[in-house]
């Protein structure tokens, strides 16, 4: 027999393990589904929108298609999309800053975005003052082919603005099919 490390403690002493629940004073470990607040006359907040993948491009295989519509293009049919969403980004806040007409930007932009420019809704920091508006660099991501969002930082009178864009492939240019600018 080999001696105990502690000879005060005998296995025969000891009690015997038993496991006990203690219930705690937390919330259940599952979250109930968060509660959205409504108000008399003011619109409900939908769900944002995710895009799933784009429709597949018509081939040259189906001669009556071109005659319906829009045609969905590749990227390798397009443009670079840096220098369009720079270019879509500039004139997008020239016009909303009063310095060119709204009929120059609706052919870069899907009839939802431009029904929206139209609106006459503008942001202050856009439409006030006269300092010059400079456009930093443009990042581009192309998550699916045929489609590129686009991001910039727009600066004025000292300060930083974002503007994002979602350029997609139609007839052979970029259109854009929505707009945010903040």
């Amino acid at each position: 027999m080999t001696a105990s490390p502690h000879p005060e403690v005998t296995t025969a002493a000891r009690p015997a393990l038993r496991l006990v629940v203690v219930r705690t004073p937390q919330p259940p470990l599952v979250e109930p589904r968060p509660l959205r607040l409504v108000l008399p006359g003011v619109p409900v907040p939908r769900r944002m929108h995710r895009p799933g993948p784009r429709p597949r491009v018509m081939t040259q295989q189906d001669p009556d298609a071109a005659e319906f519509g829009p045609t969905l293009s590749s990227r390798s049919d397009l443009p670079d999309p840096g220098a369009a969403g720079r270019r879509l980004i500039t004139l997008t806040l020239e016009t909303l800053a009063g310095r060119r007409p709204l009929a120059q930007v609706q052919p870069l932009t899907s009839p939802g975005v431009f029904a929206a420019l139209a609106g006459g809704r503008r942001p202050q920091w856009c439409a006030e003052g006269a300092s010059p508006l400079f456009v930093g660099h443009v990042h581009v991501c192309e998550p699916v082919d045929g489609v590129a969002e686009v991001s910039a930082v727009a600066r004025r009178a000292g300060r930083a603005h974002a503007v994002a864009a979602r350029l997609e492939g139609i007839d052979g240019r970029w259109r854009c099919t929505a707009l945010q600018i903040g």
